[in-house]
């Protein structure tokens, strides 16, 4: 059996995602397969590769016990053991049969931060059942937006309503998109750190309102100067509230247009809409040589 899952990027309301904000958030052309078949080696053999096929991680677990026989990581080994064990709470017999081999290829940069944990929670929920929300939130605590765009095959607006999930699917597709990038800031951020910091820091619904007033005007925008000018208004909303720099202010102050960051500040991705040329190579002389156009990203 084989799944897929597609990777994740949001648009707007980073951090404010987490307290109700509506948001926008795109499933990317990127993803995660999970292909499983039984053997009689009573061991459940897994190995995951990266989008070069690459093996990064591999590991063989007793089917039973989930003693680790061997592993390349005691980390992400402990954690798969974690997600098996949970599983089985609610599905007993998943993995149980005679031995598994199981296979994960990425088809994007695992340090990209496009949802490599996201989509294989969705892929083994495909595979095993149990609700893909109620794993994320064991796990991670996140919002669930990256497992909503996991199975969708277009944009979508994404709320939690005292703690319910409200997704809309839409079609934003701007007329300037040939204008907008994903630059990679090569530096992975840790979304479970940053999930924390903000839960401890932040309690009250400050700024839910303003960001979601730019999420519905974003959707319907037209004309790349307001935008523009919106993606600015968020960012000074986030940059006040987490107290941390705007990313344009502090790598790229004389860019020709807006920047906005994306998801944990600080790594990962951020966009960048350039009122002129193409912005490949301006980013390439600043050290960020993955500039990706938002057509070659986002699943449109």
């Amino acid at each position: 059996m084989k799944f897929y899952s597609n990777g994740k990027i949001l648009i707007t309301g980073e951090y404010f995602v987490l307290n109700g904000a509506l948001s926008l958030a795109v499933p990317t052309v990127y993803g995660q397969y999970l292909e499983i078949n039984d053997n009689d080696s009573n061991i459940i053999n897994w190995t995951s590769y990266n989008k070069n096929k690459e093996i990064w991680f591999k590991c063989e677990l007793d089917k039973d016990s989930l003693k680790v026989k061997y592993s390349s990581s005691k980390k992400v080994s402990e954690i798969l053991k974690e997600l098996i064990s949970f599983i089985r709470e609610k599905e007993s017999n998943f993995l149980k049969s005679n031995g598994s081999i199981i296979n994960t290829e990425l088809t994007f940069d695992k340090d990209w931060g496009l949802g490599s944990s996201s989509t294989l929670i969705n892929n083994l929920s495909k595979f095993s059942g149990v609700d893909p929300y109620e794993l994320n939130t064991k796990f991670f605590n996140g919002s669930g937006y990256d497992i909503a765009c996991a199975d969708s095959s277009s944009s979508l607006l994404y709320r939690l309503n005292d703690n319910k999930k409200e997704i809309k699917q839409i079609n934003f597709n701007p007329s300037f998109r040939d204008k907008l990038h994903f630059i990679y800031l090569n530096k992975k951020q840790n979304s479970l750190d940053e999930i924390k910091s903000f839960r401890e820091k932040i309690t009250s619904k400050i700024g839910i309102t303003e960001i979601s007033d730019i999420t519905k005007r974003i959707i319907f925008c037209k004309d790349q100067l307001e935008f523009n000018s919106l993606i600015k208004e968020h960012e000074n909303i986030v940059s006040k509230l987490i107290s941390k720099e705007k990313i344009k202010d502090k790598l790229f102050n004389d860019f020709d247009g807006e920047i906005k960051s994306l998801g944990a500040w600080g790594g990962d991705f951020i966009l960048a809409s350039a009122l002129n040329k193409n912005p490949t190579d301006y980013f390439k002389s600043k050290g960020f040589n993955t500039v990706l156009n938002y057509n070659k990203l986002a699943l449109v």
